[in-house]
């Protein structure tokens, strides 16, 4: 429910036993490709995603077959029956998607996509951004950025940056429901340094 289309920045993410993803943009299965190298995912839920299709049966076998350790997709028991099947029916994944652009780590723009971006204008895209942006800080528990501050600090990314950059902030918001009280108290020192050395950036540019 916060928009993620790419799973890439999770493949590190070595000690995620939980992953929510119900009602997110992830296109394609092959995503996967990003959470099979993780050894202690064990509940994972996918559903009303674009990958999962229009054949339930296809696409459950698929995640089962690629990710053998689950024991909960979907908030639904994994049986031992369904992983053997799932050895015969489902898919295996080897690749990540293949649009992939692998020099910048973007999503090669399709002729739809394209389109729909060149119709887009720059207001649009700066409510776009400054939308997500404050609802991360308000998950994080921040005050929202004003309308005239962000547009001042933020200037307009390219589409591509803008969706990774989206992508890498859901990813931190889903691993710190993860931390317990002293791992967020750290992450909350580290973020507090990173704020101050990018502000005396911005007054030194000033």
């Amino acid at each position: 429910m916060n928009g993620i289309s790419d799973l890439e920045p999770l493949n590190q993410c070595q000690n995620l036993s939980e992953l929510y993803l119900r009602k997110n943009n992830i296109a394609s299965l092959n995503e996967l490709f990003y959470l099979k190298n993780l050894p202690r995912l064990r509940v994972l839920w996918l559903s009303e995603n674009p990958c999962c299709g229009s054949d339930p049966h296809r696409y459950r076998m698929t995640v089962l077959r690629n990710l053998p350790s689950l024991q909960k997709l979907d908030n639904q028991a994994v049986t031992e029956e369904e992983l053997s099947q799932a050895l015969v029916d489902g898919e295996e994944i080897t690749a990540p998607p293949a649009r992939r652009n692998v020099e910048n780590g973007c999503l090669e723009s399709t002729e739809s996509s394209a389109a729909e971006s060149t119709t887009e204008t720059e207001s649009e895209l700066l409510n776009f951004s400054l939308e997500e942006t404050n609802k991360i800080r308000e998950e994080l528990g921040m005050k929202p950025v004003p309308r005239d501050k962000f547009s001042s600090f933020s200037p307009r990314d390219t589409d591509c940056n803008r969706k990774k950059r989206n992508n890498v902030l859901n990813a931190i918001l889903l691993l710190m429901k993860e931390l317990d009280t002293e791992g967020l108290e750290i992450v909350q020192q580290t973020v507090g340094r990173r704020l101050q050395v990018l502000r005396k950036k911005e007054l030194q540019e000033e």
